[in-house]
């Protein structure tokens, strides 16, 4: 009995003292000071070289098979949700039966100095290319 006594005190009292800790955040209803500090978010990323990254992984964008030509980048933009970097990348392909498809733009996205995502994309109609 006083062992199970014992158990359930300390219980109690662990929760009750892990209950605490989560009272203190940085938008608890207590004074100022005894909030915890709001984490700052972290800083932009400079830039990406879209070019060195896009010549680098021209294999993982593209098929070997659709023999890219003629490829081309834009100008990387920050992503209006995130802190990565999107780009639109041009290219020549070919279609696995080896007929030409003409120029195929793509949307590719850049997080952390990686190519993360590559998607079909028209709207990049009205960026600037250059070759890489």
């Amino acid at each position: 009995m006083l062992r199970v006594l014992f158990r359930l005190a300390l219980t109690v009292g662990g929760a009750i003292a892990l209950a605490g800790c989560g009272l203190a955040d940085s938008r608890s209803p207590v004074p100022e000071f005894m909030r915890n500090k709001a984490a700052e978010p972290p800083p932009p990323e400079a830039p990406p070289d879209v070019k060195r990254l896009v010549r680098e992984k021209l294999d993982t964008l593209f098929t070997a098979a659709s023999n890219p030509r003629n490829v081309r980048v834009s100008p990387p933009l920050r992503e209006a949700r995130g802190a990565g970097w999107t780009a639109c990348v041009r290219a020549e392909l070919t279609s696995v039966m080896g007929k030409p498809l003409g120029a195929e733009t793509y949307r590719v996205t850049i997080s952390g100095g990686m190519i993360s995502d590559r998607r079909r994309d028209d709207d990049c109609a009205l960026e600037t290319y250059e070759p890489i």
